[in-house]
């Protein structure tokens, strides 16, 4: 066969006929992208192919000049973390690969060009599992040099998968007199139902907004009529693949924006551009475990910790905030090492409280600190950062049960558990 991974070429098979570009083979099936986003496997022996344009050909043929950027709109930074704000496929390896110069956003997305002008960073190129934080650490700087040059919004592509975690992280290291926004797809670029589009150009809404906030941008529902604003540390993907995964728990989002008209309706209090003053605070102590109580567990797991120097401990107890009897001792031994115990839950909804039941009273004369209505992966990055703060115990006990970004609330909502339209 003439034809090459990436080269334009024209499939017959039998009576019908395909035109495409030609990815690399998958073991002894032949793969097409067609015109419409989509794959094709093929046999090769049952199949004729014509080729059409060489790969470098097309390349050529797409070179296209810079792009001119309105000097009188707002500045905003994108800082790419390996998210699909912009992509193209890569015919060598067949995956979707980030395409990051600011030409090759406003390529992608024509629209942004009216919202804002932009510069545009490659902070991290990794899968979101990937994330440490060091990584948040890193990212929170940069956010601060941003703005501190000039940057009238941040807008940061992620993958989806601990975009919550990251957000949770910059809303605790860093007070911030604009926007910054996280936003992704669930979809990548190269499907017809990619979500990076509509999400891109609301997060860019966002960012020039009044909503000086940490925040997250994705689909409100499955159409594309909406995207929901929800606040950095209340955040949490719900499904694997949907479009609508994310929901504010225990609390409404910000704000939704309506789509093509990018109107945004606020749902709830939020800060304001300028209310406050830049301020970067970017510490972690990541020596803090996230344990998820399962019945029957052993309590060794703590001692596990303990015994490896780890200076906060984070419970995902059942219902309002509980583990069984025998794991009480080895929590009263980590509390008197100074070793911070929070307890959440696993229910999402709701808050902790222990003093319903005697085992929830044992765990507070134990020592436990109550994680009010925290998500447990927001309580394990704030005593990341508070942590770093200090290693007072009672210092310790007053931040984390101190809303210091929106993540404790004074009462809670059950909304994120409704069906979207």
């Amino acid at each position: 066969m003439d034809a090459r991974a990436g080269d334009r070429v024209k499939i017959i098979r039998g009576t019908r006929a395909y035109e495409g570009v030609l990815m690399p083979a998958t073991g002894e099936t032949l793969v097409v992208k067609l015109e419409n986003g989509y794959n094709i496997g093929l046999d090769p022996k049952k199949t004729q192919i014509q080729l059409i344009k060489r790969s470098e050909e097309i390349r050529r043929a797409k070179a296209e000049p810079p792009i001119h950027q309105n000097e009188d709109l707002p500045l905003v930074s994108i800082l790419s973390t390996g998210g699909t704000i912009a992509s193209r496929v890569d015919y060598r390896t067949g995956a979707v690969t980030s395409q990051f110069t600011a030409d090759d956003i406003l390529r992608a997305i024509p629209e942004l060009s009216t919202i804002a002008r932009y510069n545009s960073k490659v902070i991290y190129t990794i899968l979101s599992e990937n994330m440490r934080p060091e990584y948040w650490i890193k990212l929170a700087e940069a956010v601060h040099n941003e703005i501190e040059s000039g940057a009238e919004g941040v807008i940061i592509t992620h993958g989806t998968d601990t975009m919550s975690y990251t957000a949770a992280a910059l809303s605790f290291m860093i007070e911030t007199p604009v926007p910054i926004v996280l936003v992704g797809s669930q979809r990548s670029a190269d499907r017809p139902s990619s979500d990076n589009a509509m999400n891109a150009i609301s997060a860019a809404t966002v960012a020039t907004s009044e909503i000086a906030e940490v925040s997250i941008v994705m689909h409100a529902t499955t159409s594309d009529d909406r995207c929901y604003i929800h606040r950095g540390t209340k955040a949490r993907k719900m499904h694997t693949s949907r479009r609508d995964a994310f929901k504010s728990i225990n609390t409404e989002p910000i704000a939704t924006i309506d789509y093509p008209e990018r109107r945004i309706r606020t749902l709830t209090d939020y800060t304001r551009r300028g209310e406050k003053r830049l301020r970067l605070n970017a510490r972690l102590e990541p020596r803090v475990a996230l344990i998820k109580y399962t019945p029957g567990a052993s309590p060794d797991i703590i001692d596990h910790y303990i015994e490896r120097e780890y200076r906060g401990i984070v419970i995902e107890g059942t219902g309002l905030g509980h583990v069984r009897t025998e794991w009480i001792p080895r929590i009263k031994d980590a509390t008197e090492r100074e070793i911070p115990v929070v307890i959440t839950s696993q229910c999402l909804s709701g808050r902790i409280c222990d003093r319903v039941y005697d085992t929830g009273r044992d765990m507070l004369r134990a020592g436990v600190i109550e994680g009010e209505d925290m998500l447990p992966e927001v309580a394990l990055v704030k005593l990341m950062w508070t942590l770093a703060q200090t290693d007072k115990p009672e210092e310790v006990r007053k931040i984390m049960t101190t809303n210091i970004a929106g993540e404790i609330t004074p009462s809670t909502t059950t909304n994120h558990l409704e069906t979207s339209e």
